[in-house]
């Protein structure tokens, strides 16, 4: 069964109620003061199946300008729209406004009633079918079927729901598989069941016992009990008008309201701006200038906001232009929404648009490729628009499970996130581009550093992720070398980066040095120089510590502590003096290890600790002993 949301449209007292109560057999006008008045104020919702595999949720909208932010409620979320035009007063002001609505929030689908036919004469009907046709030519909607109808005497109801059956077959199916979504439009408490919200839900399905929030606000809750259009049920699904009763400490009747959205466990996070391409209506007289405060309607929300134009200094009819909108209140949304704009005062709908970015950087203007990326990312092509998603997150890349948010596309489209347009980590997704560019940065900083520290071994860690800009997190520059590393571009050993085959090499002047350092401690035996001890020339020399660590690697010398380093034949000749006259004697101290080395105190306790490291001795308590099996030597 296919579900979809079927809205009204129409001027007041056109007769949208009684054609609605005609199909459906329900009464949407349930206040007291709608019936008094006799017009709707507020939404009202009936079910209306119209063949074995299709069924609408109908969501009857005002008529009157008072309460269009109550139809703009409602409005939103329509696949279908049933617009009702009487036939004895024809198109009027709201009619105008209501079809402008419906295709700024792009609605695709619009079949027109045109009621009270009982009313007319054949001559007035069709003057006021040529008023219509004429209403919806130049629009998305020219090609509406429309379809005479009394609801006195029921002439017309079997065409109009035929032409419902059709337009609605072809109308793009909600997905269940989506995330979850349902504004909220009333809220109310059941004695015993406790807080009640009500809404279509635009996507995903809900279930009993589902954990789910409330946004803004983050009111944790669960999901106590589901009804649709009255019937209790395990499972709501996207495109069913649905009760959800809530349990949770937070969510009491004076905490929720309209506005606010029942999402799952996706990350959803309000907005306080949002990046969107809007138009202003041709016939308003408006213009938008920048910082102009405007009512910006999304879902069943409606908040206050100043337009920053991003590619113009002003907006009048009929223009396009993209803009960010700066919230006065947090809004959730999601890329591809659509928004219809109202003055500020007096309130008219002026314009609308559609969302590329939900929760945006702040921008002032367009730079480089960002309009052409924004056109892309509310465009029909899905993979342009994941690309445009990623190269504009740019170094900072864009978590996995944000995507459904950030593209506006379920996630069982996005299931293949790795391919030639992106790369992927532990925590995020990052376009080709920087990919590649991250790559490139990381070859080059690791070759300057070769070039500029021949004698290292390779290039810290630490260092090598510093070559990505400072948007770029570590676990980015991490993943890019562990590639680079399989495909042999680059080794990372521990904590090191190299060009493949890199080893260290000495200038002329630093073997130099090498050979000097190396008389030194061969001279010394087991009684070296500090390093403050060795020649100035030596000592000073701004290569000495590089050149020593060569040293130490190449197996010349052993390191004793911090200011001491050895020949390494003579610390293996003393290791070997020790374990021949000590081994297997335990409570050693420094006394009895002089009979053997013959070293000073000065000397002795770092190659003590050295020997230590080796396991040549053990310490135990206060004294030392010489196993008779070592562990390994240098």
């Amino acid at each position: 069964m296919r579900r979809l949301i079927l809205g009204t449209a129409g001027h007041i007292d056109h007769g949208k109620t009684a054609l609605v109560q005609a199909l459906t057999g329900v009464d949407t006008d349930r206040l007291a003061e709608e019936k008094r008045r006799g017009i709707t104020i507020d939404l009202g919702f009936a079910e209306l199946p119209v063949s074995e595999d299709l069924a609408f949720g109908v969501v009857d909208v005002p008529g009157h300008e008072s309460f269009i932010r109550n139809m703009l409620a409602g409005a939103t979320g329509m696949d279908l729209v049933l617009l009702v035009v009487a036939a004895d007063e024809a198109t009027m002001p709201q009619t105008r406004e209501h079809l402008a609505i419906v295709r700024l929030l792009g609605v695709e689908r619009v079949v027109v009633a045109l009621s009270r036919i009982d009313l007319v004469e054949e001559e007035w009907l069709e003057l006021a079918l040529d008023d219509v046709r004429e209403l919806l030519a130049g629009t998305p909607h020219a090609d509406a079927p429309i379809v005479p109808t009394s609801a006195v005497t029921g002439a017309g109801l079997d065409e109009l729901q035929a032409a419902l059956a059709r337009e609605g077959a072809r109308a793009h199916a909600r997905l269940d598989d989506d995330i979850v979504r349902l504004p909220v439009d009333r809220v109310f408490t059941v004695r015993g069941t406790g807080t009640v919200v009500t809404g279509t839900l635009w996507s995903g399905s809900l279930s009993l016992d589902q954990r789910v929030r409330l946004e803004p606000g983050g009111l944790a809750a669960r999901v106590r009990g589901l009804q649709v259009h009255g019937r209790s049920v395990q499972t709501a699904r996207a495109g069913e008008r649905t009760a959800v009763a809530l349990a949770g400490g937070r969510v009491g009747r004076e905490a929720v309201g309209r506005g606010q959205v029942v999402v799952g466990a996706d990350p959803w996070v309000a907005a306080d701006r949002v990046t969107a391409r809007i138009e202003l209506l041709p016939d308003t007289a408006w213009a938008i200038e920048r910082g102009q405060r405007v009512r910006v309607h999304l879902g069943t929300s409606e908040v206050m906001a100043r337009v920053f134009l991003l590619d113009c200094a002003e907006m009048v009819a009929g223009e396009v232009a993209w803009a960010q909108l700066r919230l006065e209140a947090p809004l959730v949304a999601r890329a591809r929404d659509h928004v219809v704009l109202r003055s500020y005062s007096p309130m008219t709908t002026i314009g609308g648009g559609i969302l590329a970015e939900p929760s945006p950087p702040p921008r002032t203007r367009l730079r480089g490729r960002e309009g052409e990326l924004l056109e892309a990312m509310v465009g029909p092509d899905r993979g342009l628009r994941r690309r445009a998603v990623l190269d504009l997150a740019g170094w900072v890349g864009v978590p996995a499970e944000e995507l459904p948010i950030r593209t506006g596309d379920p996630p069982g489209t996005l299931a293949s996130r790795e391919d030639e347009t992106g790369f992927e980590t532990a925590r995020a997704l990052y376009s080709g581009t920087v990919a590649d560019e991250g790559r490139r940065l990381l070859r080059r900083q690791v070759a300057r550093y070769h070039r500029t520290q021949p004698l290292r071994p390779g290039m810290p860690l630490a260092e090598a992720r510093e070559a990505l800009p400072p948007g770029a997190g570590a676990e980015l520059a991490d993943a890019l070398l562990a590639h680079l590393a399989e495909k042999g571009e680059l080794e990372v050993r521990r904590d090191l980066v190299r060009e493949p085959g890199f080893t260290p090499s000495l200038t002329a002047e630093q073997q130099g040095v090498r050979s000097r350092l190396a008389e030194q401690y061969l001279a010394a035996g087991l009684s070296p120089p500090s390093i403050r001890d060795l020649p100035a020339a030596l000592r000073d020399h701004p290569d000495l510590w590089p050149i020593l660590k060569l040293m130490e690697q190449a197996g010349d010398i052993v390191v004793l502590n911090d200011d001491f380093f050895a020949d390494a034949d003579a610390v293996e000749r003393g290791a070997r003096d020790v374990q021949e006259r000590l081994v297997g004697r335990s409570g050693l101290g420094p006394a009895d290890f002089r009979e053997v080395l013959p070293v000073t105190r000065r000397h002795l306790l770092p190659l003590l600790a050295c020997f230590d490291r080796l396991g040549i001795t053990v310490r135990r308590g206060s004294g030392r002993e010489v196993p008779a099996s070592p562990g390994p030597s240098r």
